[in-house]
């Protein structure tokens, strides 16, 4: 329901008047809206743009509906029978009190349609008073009194029966878990269902499923770390048909439980599309499972919003604009090398411009683009792709990973006849890009003229804007390095901390921040590069040009309040120990001239 309220300002505009939205800011959330047909707050909670308090607080108010703290409240067993679970889970409410005369008291984190709640009122028989409160509040409730999919489960068992758990393989009957129509399917479908929308909600990277002798594991990665998910004990009992219809909708072997398997799944759930990449692998328990959530459009970023600084978004801008030249993208698996790609190839977009990319797999589609998935069982790999791609007279190519010699040559050799190539290679930071093209057999002389830019990234847990608080322990040797990193006096510095809470599920932390470094090329750099070539020379001449290192950037997002002090020191401690062991002993010697280089 939108326009209500007074002088029908909705939720965005409110918090846009008050400054709590910025002009920006206001302009995506309007975007996604419009993308995805939701509520201007669901756009705002799903950008983690604003607190889910102050956001479900401002629905509220606007909706002149109650909101609800939902941390300390324990459901009455006698009313957790009063809607059937099935119909709690559909609307994503829970009941959570009843008066004397029998009022129900139903939370929920959206206003209700008034056909959904006469149906509601109508199911339960009763009077019903709607409040409000925040889906971490709800979901983390829902989690403590239920477990995930516990309805699902218990459907399951009836289904099947009670049987006895053993170490052994247990056989799958295929017909009666695939039959038209049957109970079982459906219910099934059902629960991996919930499991999938859930990590949706929740912003998951990856689902695993763990089998034990006793019990499964569920666990997503969020924001780069693996969470344990809760899940009803008997799961176990019918894990190997939820298994079964996974292999069923990845195309799978539905009997072979021996050997590994891989494949892919299409969805659809409100209105997106998306992928997931299946692993299915044996283990002595049964069969472990790995989902890759890929292909998520909503989660396409442009360059204003992937977490460059102003003076590196510019830089990309003009990157984008070159008419050839190779821009390289380092770092470890899922530091978010594809989405800056992504972001990088859409300002180039123009209909001046051919664009063709060769990706495993496409992460994003893009209107106006070429998009070309590898096959290797047919013979499209990257090389050979890029092959035939270099005959559609491009502008722009976009190779999804440099992983042989075939593809860095083809790569070079492009970015040379002008063409303007993108694509990403594994390197702990920037600079060691060339010192990997120079392991992989590339001639110095075709990466000091081809190579324009590497820039490596790393993707660092933002801390939780609910239950942001300062840190005021920061170290001494800490406190040093910050102040000759920023240039700023030691009683300027700050640090930032999430004490955790429902929204974060507890962590301190939800969402991630980008922090790039960047080294472009020049003359200088260019002659050193040589078979035998140090990295610490490189990295010497590099800091002469203006160079600034990764942690460097971090401690920027530090005194801003993005990310905290542990988190600086788990993506970029391992950075710091290999400069000190490459002997750079002036790293803080030139901050003033840096703080004014393009690179900052």
């Amino acid at each position: 329901m939108e326009g209500f309220g007074v002088e029908g300002k909705d939720v965005a505009q409110v918090l846009l008047e008050r400054n709590v939205l910025t002009s920006a800011q206001f302009a995506i959330v309007r975007r996604r809206q419009k993308m995805l047909g939701i509520s201007d707050h669901r756009a705002i909670l799903d950008l983690n743009l604003v607190s889910e308090l102050d956001t479900m607080k401002t629905l509220a108010e606007l909706s002149g509906m109650e909101f609800v703290d939902l941390t300390q409240v324990q459901i009455p067993k006698e009313i957790l029978n009063t809607i059937s679970l099935e119909t709690l889970l559909h609307y994503r409410i829970l009941p959570i009190a009843q008066t004397e005369d029998g009022t129900l008291t139903v939370v929920s984190s959206e206003i209700l349609s008034l056909n959904e709640t006469g149906a509601l009122r109508l199911l339960a028989n009763k009077r019903i008073h709607f409040v409000l409160s925040t889906p971490s509040m709800i979901r983390s409730l829902t989690r403590k009194t239920f477990g995930l999919g516990v309805d699902t489960i218990q459907k399951l068992r009836s289904d099947q029966g009670e049987k006895q758990i053993s170490n052994q393989e247990v056989v799958f009957d295929i017909k009666d878990q695939e039959k038209e129509g049957a109970p079982t399917e459906t219910s099934t479908i059902s629960f991996v269902d919930q499991i999938l929308l859930e990590a949706l909600r929740l912003g998951a990277t990856d689902i695993h499923f763990e089998p034990y002798p006793s019990s499964i594991r569920l666990r997503y990665r969020i924001d780069g770390i693996l969470q344990s998910i809760p899940v009803p004990l008997d799961l176990r009992k019918v894990y190997e048909a939820i298994v079964s219809r996974m292999k069923v909708m990845a195309g799978l072997d539905i009997a072979e439980r021996r050997i590994p398997q891989d494949g892919r799944i299409a969805m659809k759930s409100e209105n997106e599309e998306y992928g997931l990449r299946v692993s299915i692998i044996p283990t002595r328990h049964g069969e472990a499972v790995c989902l890759r959530i890929l292909g998520r459009q909503s989660l396409f970023m442009d360059l204003t919003q992937i977490g460059l600084t102003a003076r590196q978004q510019e830089l990309v801008q003009r990157l984008t604009a070159l008419p050839q030249g190779l821009v390289l993208i380092s770092g470890p698996t899922g530091s978010g090398k594809t989405t800056t790609l992504y972001a990088a190839l859409a300002h180039s977009n123009d209909t001046g411009r051919k664009i063709i990319t060769i990706e495993n797999p496409i992460e994003y589609q893009l209107e106006g683009v070429c998009q070309i998935q590898t096959r290797e069982e047919a013979g499209l790999t990257f090389s050979s792709g890029l092959r035939a791609i270099l005959r559609h007279d491009p502008d722009v190519v976009l190779i999804g990973e440099i992983r042989d010699v075939e593809t860095a040559e083809i790569a070079v050799r492009a970015a040379q006849t002008g063409h303007l190539v993108f694509s990403t290679v594994h390197t702990n930071d920037s600079i060691s890009v060339i010192t990997r093209l120079l392991e992989m057999g590339i001639e110095p002389f075709l990466i000091g003229s081809s190579l324009v830019c590497c820039i490596s990234q790393r993707l660092a847990r933002r801390i939780c804007v609910q239950c942001k608080e300062q840190d005021e322990n920061i170290p001494v040797e800490i406190a040093e390095e910050m102040k000759q990193a920023l240039a700023v006096p030691r009683q300027d510095l700050r640090a930032w901390l999430g004490r955790g809470c429902l929204e974060c599920e507890q962590s301190g932390y939800r969402g991630r921040v980008a922090i790039y470094e960047f080294f472009l090329m020049n003359d200088e750099i260019a002659d050193l590069i040589n078979p035998g070539v140090k990295t610490t020379a490189l990295r010497q001449a590099a800091y002469a040009a203006g160079w600034r290192p990764l942690r460097w950037h971090g401690w920027s997002r530090v005194q801003s309040g993005l990310i905290s002090l542990d988190e600086q020191e788990r993506i970029s401690g391992i950075l710091n120990q290999q400069s000190l062991l490459d002997g750079v002993q002036d790293i803080f010697c030139h901050h003033t001239r840096w703080a004014s280089s393009p690179f900052f």
